[in-house]
């Protein structure tokens, strides 16, 4: 910086010098050129110099801090090289965006499957209504903050860097409020509980993420708001399992109904309807009824709806009733468990490996 060009407008010998830094640091860089400026020295480096230099020399002093510092001069969206030394940084406009806020929204499965309407009470930052956003009393008292200069950043000088930040004063915007409002202190906006209605569309699941558009907080001083965005998360349901648009549940039947057939009512989202089951049927048959699980998102058709059967085995029975079940066991036989045989069979065939 001692002795960059900028710095030293005019100024031959700081310019010599400010070359002389290139060179050390293009010798050092490179080992070629580093053996080399060991050898021949500065003349390595001269326009008519042997070894491995070549003639080309060091022709931009500046490239040193492009190598040095990379992306930090001149590079794409970069603040080139004034922002370094001092000369440049963009301040915030006065007028800036609310942020965005987050929402975590709990919804039952019901809920989640017909869509529904919310309303749902935030605290955020909202428009101040005495001085309409502006921050200022009268409307008008806005000035250049005298701390940056308008710029927004200030410098501080270490070394060779010069460390941009934020001004503390005008937090960036450049500017400062001379007539503060007396309800936001020159802000523009104020802290309250706002109500928003949002609507749950059909088919939502745990994960999904809604946009309410203009619902964050306020912007600075008039700026546009920021957005909310509300999280969803389904409750565990007593008697369903949701896994995608498809429901699971599990449905007792008597042994007599497994048995002899029948039918039983099942529930479902809309209610309960009764299906039909067949004689013989085991523990753990399923049974799918289509398009009563949950609705596809953005519309569709439904998942389905697989019930599962649970045969109960009574747990209490008189003596009358315990013998007339060993005479039922008695008159079966054991030729009439299809279950049993399959296992036992596969239990021999693995037995007799």
């Amino acid at each position: 910086m001692k002795f960059h060009p900028d710095k030293n407008p005019g100024d031959k010998a700081a310019e010599d010098k400010f070359k002389e830094l290139g060179e050390a640091y293009e010798a050092l860089s490179n080992e070629e050129k580093r053996a080399a400026y060991d050898r021949y020295g500065h003349a390595a480096f001269s326009g008519g110099g042997g070894g491995a230099g070549g003639g080309g020399g060091f022709h931009d002093p500046m490239d040193i801090f492009r190598q040095m510092f990379g992306g930090a001069f001149g590079g794409a969206g970069g603040g080139g090289f004034e922002d370094f030394f001092g000369g440049g940084g963009q301040r915030k406009s006065g007028k800036q965006r609310g942020s965005d806020l987050r929402y975590d929204l709990e919804l039952s499965l019901e809920e989640a499957a017909k869509g529904v309407e919310k309303e749902l009470l935030i605290e955020r930052e909202a428009l101040c209504e005495k001085c309409s956003g502006s921050g200022s009393k009268s409307g008008s008292g806005v000035k250049k903050c005298q701390t940056c200069g308008g710029r927004g950043v200030v410098t501080r000088s270490a070394g060779i860097f010069v460390q941009q930040s934020e001004c503390p004063t005008c937090h960036g915007t450049g500017e400062v409020i001379t007539d503060p409002c007396d309800a936001c202190g020159g802000d523009g906006r104020v802290t309250k509980e706002s109500s928003i209605k949002l609507r749950i569309p059909a088919g939502v699941d745990t994960g999904n993420r809604l946009r309410s558009s203009g619902n964050g907080d306020a912007g600075l001083r008039g700026g546009p708001s920021g957005d909310l965005y509300v999280f969803l998360h389904i409750k565990k349901h007593d008697v369903f399992e949701r896994e995608g648009d498809d429901l699971h549940c599990e449905v007792p039947i008597s042994f007599a109904t497994a048995a002899l057939g029948g039918e039983v009512k099942v529930p479902t989202l809309e209610g309960y309807t009764s299906i039909k089951i067949p004689i013989g049927t085991q523990a753990g048959t399923v049974f799918r009824l289509r398009e009563k699980g949950m609705p596809r998102l953005n519309g569709g058709r439904h998942g389905d709806l697989h019930v599962t059967m649970q045969v109960e085995i009574p747990t209490k029975l008189s003596k009358e009733q315990q013998e007339k079940l060993r005479a039922f066991a008695d008159s079966i036989g054991e030729n009439n468990s299809p279950m049993e045989e399959g296992f036992f069979a596969k239990a021999k065939r693995f037995f007799d490996l």
